[in-house]
């Protein structure tokens, strides 16, 4: 991580089984929050915050309860708890990447209280959807209790 960590944002599901750990050099509203038309993510009303300059630590209880939803291009693996039924994050391993959902964040009413970006991604080429993702992504520092991997 480039620069010195100021702020760790902490989140979970529900029932705690998924944790999420984002360490960042910025404020919420300097980080923002986006979503994206696909179906998904609007059924899972999920709001998403990165930044490639820090680091995502996740760490599961119950790997027999993270449910990896692919669809799409499946090139990332979106974190569901199956007992809670709470989307965490989204993550891809190659390279070791994540974006984390605000909504399961304990900081949420300060990342909601700025305007929410909005993507229509439907058009998007794999190359440029993987190009995005590396610009923008937070580079995943550790995955804790799922098999130790992103993927």
């Amino acid at each position: 991580m480039t620069g010195v960590s100021r702020h760790t944002y902490r989140g979970a599901c529900h029932c705690g089984n998924i944790e999420v750990s984002l360490q960042s050099g910025k404020t919420p509203s300097e980080l923002g929050v986006r979503t994206d038309t696909c179906a998904f993510c609007n059924k899972h009303h999920a709001l998403y915050t990165s930044d490639p300059s820090g680091q995502i630590a996740v760490r599961v209880h119950d790997a027999g309860l993270l449910e990896r939803y692919r669809f799409g291009t499946r090139t990332a693996d979106f974190l569901v708890c199956r007992r809670c039924g709470v989307l965490v994050a989204a993550c891809m391993a190659d390279p070791p990447l994540a974006v984390v959902n605000v909504n399961a964040l304990e900081a949420r009413a300060a990342f909601l209280a700025g305007a929410v970006q909005v993507a229509d991604l439907d058009g998007e080429s794999l190359d440029a959807r993987l190009a995005r993702r590396c610009a923008k992504w937070t580079p995943v520092s550790s995955f804790d209790g799922a098999g130790g991997d992103v993927r």
